[in-house]
């Protein structure tokens, strides 16, 4: 094939990546922010207000030879920046249909790789998506494209029957996946989206504005919209509409573009929570230590992997003063790291926990059966206890707790860290957590310089008094006149013309949710015809079985058993498993080639989505939650008194 003339910023930009310094597996150190792309350097000034990117910022995004799939005169062209493996890549993909069907000629995509380096499967992914565009062409590329989004594994195998299901050349792609010939390609494509601040994925870039995440509709739209109000204007005053997005981002940064933001709050660093640690939690240090720092962490997270010396050094420094008490929180787009967390807490049973802590920190990239049967061995434990713990119910069930108390208190992202419940989000260095460090000292010698004991118990004394010092939060205002957009087929019990609609926004591995049940049903006892229960999902990102109960859910509903399976899944949420799945499926009578499909189907996934971005639209964001007859109720403990306020208001109003 022929080798296209490099442009003149693809030279510079390849220059720039044989000079620069790699930041691990192919990411690269991003350019210096800059105020404006066109704009001369100001000089340096004080200032009290910190640097946020700026959201009307445009950023220089050349097509080059990126995939394009729409009309080359469409006023808005939405570049994407994706990982195959990425989880919130893929729920994006009903989205971006969404936009083509709403917006039509009128918006095109383009497509940029960026296979992060805790997915070991995107960048073979992304390989044969260029292998595809070789053999087929861009509509190759896009037919693959959209086989990927919606394939739960890509693994080697997956990959090959995805490629001779779409008519490739199967030695070609083999050659292509072997070769790595167009890992060049890739690195292009991820240099630029370093360089421009787009780490993670997915991010998006809309006429050169930058949307980051899996973001809804709606916030896409209100971008779209804008840009095309501008477009037009280019239009009606003389430029071709297949020149627009080349004028929009000919000036754009090439860079992070930072304005100031706010200002920061007087004391944002005595945010503070209360976090219970148990007697038999990994910890390093006494008990009777003036500080405790409990770290919420995981495994395959390349940050979590930066706290680990930090924290030796914190040792080091305060020597016999300073305790360390570790927390599972595997995140749910790390698959590794929930085996890994397993392997850590059978290693714990043996009294190991800290070395297997050591092994898998040093093999992040091998997190694998291989690898903890290695570690194993290194470390001299029992191989059959070892493999019994690590299968044990009761070890999912202990991650699962640090899990959901990780979300209970903030702890939504690695690493997080409570310095005496006092918190510190991120992979710090030594210098940022020492004055946290040196202030709760002090606080402990003016304990003792006024007789108080620092022992086991001081701990939860100095937590409670941090927490009693933070910030006084501002009472929530009630969330009212909420409107949840029901679907027909919904799944619902009770009268479509009851006086109280219960909209429940759930998730099946939550426990807070499956003690929901019990009063959902006593309402429904209490209230009869006056009251109807929606289910909406809500499978939150730190329970990784709850995506996968949700969509075996839809799949009973699609053969009219849901509530039967709603039961059955919360009638032992610790079972979760695609075997367990089947097993109900075959109990409750189901269809189980037509349910197999369904569980497989990407448009029973997108139902499930398309229930969260109704939680994100309603402000939903914890389960349960309840919308009743349009007020929020968080958990279920003030339901039945919110079910009996609308009920006397629907009352007297249809009086």
């Amino acid at each position: 094939m022929k080798i296209a003339r490099l442009s003149p910023f693809i030279a510079v930009l390849l220059l720039g990546l044989l000079a620069g310094a790699w930041l691990g597996q192919g990411s690269f150190a991003p350019s210096a922010p800059i105020a404006r792309a066109d704009a001369p350097v100001p000089a340096k000034t004080p200032s009290a207000a910190p640097q946020v990117e700026d959201p009307k910022a445009v950023y220089a995004v050349p097509l080059e030879s990126s995939p394009v799939r729409g009309s080359e005169s469409a006023l808005v062209t939405l570049v994407e920046s994706s990982d195959f493996e990425c989880p919130f890549c893929k729920r994006t993909a009903p989205t971006m249909k969404k936009i083509g069907e709403t917006y039509g000629s009128k918006v095109r995509f383009s497509f940029k790789h960026n296979p992060l380096p805790m997915h070991p499967d995107a960048i073979p992914a992304a390989m044969l998506a260029e292998e595809a565009r070789v053999q087929r062409g861009s509509d190759g590329f896009w037919a693959i494209h959209d086989k990927l989004m919606e394939m739960p594994s890509l693994d080697r195998a997956s990959l090959e029957k995805a490629a001779q299901e779409a008519g490739l050349s199967i030695p070609e792609v083999r050659a292509a996946l072997d070769g790595q010939r167009h890992l060049s390609r890739i690195r292009l494509d991820q240099a630029l989206m370093t360089s421009l601040g787009a780490r993670g994925t997915p991010t998006f870039f809309v006429n050169g504005r930058k949307v980051v995440g899996a973001q809804p509709f709606e916030a896409f739209k209100a971008v779209i919209d804008e840009e095309l109000a501008r477009a037009d204007k280019q239009v009606r005053s003389g430029v071709a509409a297949k020149d627009v997005y080349a004028r929009v981002v000919e000036k754009g940064a090439r860079a992070p573009v930072m304005v100031d933001g706010p200002p920061p709050a007087a004391r944002a660093d005595v945010t503070a929570t209360a976090v219970t640690v148990r007697p038999d939690d990994p910890a390093r240090g006494s008990k009777a230590a003036p500080v405790t720092i409990v770290l919420f962490s995981d495994f395959q997270c390349p940050f979590c992997s930066k706290v680990g010396p930090t924290m030796k050094q914190v040792e080091q420094a305060y020597a016999g003063k300073v305790r360390i008490v570790w927390k599972h929180q595997p995140l749910s787009f790390h698959p590794k790291a929930l085996p890994a967390a397993k392997a850590a807490e059978a290693a714990r049973v043996q009294g190991k926990f800290w070395e297997m802590h050591d092994e898998l920190f040093a093999n992040q990239q091998a997190l694998d059966e291989p690898a903890f049967a290695a570690a194993v061995k290194k470390l001299g434990l029992d191989e059959a206890r070892f493999r019994k713990d690590a299968a044990a119910t009761s070890t999912a069930a202990r991650i699962t707790e640090d899990q959901q108390q990780a979300g209970s208190v903030g702890a939504t992202g690695t690493p997080t860290l409570f310095v005496n419940c006092r918190k510190s989000v991120g992979a710090k260095p030594f210098e940022s957590l020492k004055p946290i460090i040196d202030e709760e000292i002090a606080k402990a010698d003016a304990a003792v310089a006024k007789g108080e004991k620092i022992d086991a118990a001081f701990y939860e004394r100095i937590c409670a008094a941090n927490v009693a010092a933070a910030p006084p939060v501002a009472a929530a205002k009630p969330t009212t006149n909420v409107v949840v957009a029901l679907r027909p087929d919904d799944p619902a019990q009770g009268g479509a013309r009851a006086l109280v609609t219960v909209v429940e926004f759930s998730d099946f591995q939550c426990p807070f949710c499956s003690r929901a049940v019990p009063v959902l049903k006593e309402l429904e006892k209490a209230l009869g015809k006056d009251v109807r229960v929606v289910w909406k999902h809500l499978p939150l990102s730190f329970h990784p079985n709850a995506m996968p109960a949700a969509i075996a859910a839809e799949a009973a509903r699609e053969q009219g058993k849901f509530w039967e399976m709603h039961d059955k899944l919360f009638a032992d949420q610790a079972a979760h498993s695609p075997a367990t799945y089947e097993k109900y499926a075959k109990e409750l009578g189901l269809d189980l080639a037509r349910f197999q499909a369904s569980m497989k189907a990407p448009a029973t996934r997108a139902r499930v989505e398309a229930d969260a971005a109704a939680a994100a639209t309603a402000g939903v964001t914890g389960t349960p939650t309840f919308v009743v007859n349009g007020d929020v109720v968080v958990g279920a403990g003030a339901l039945r008194e919110a079910a009996d306020r609308q009920l006397g208001k629907a009352r007297l109003a249809s009086k």
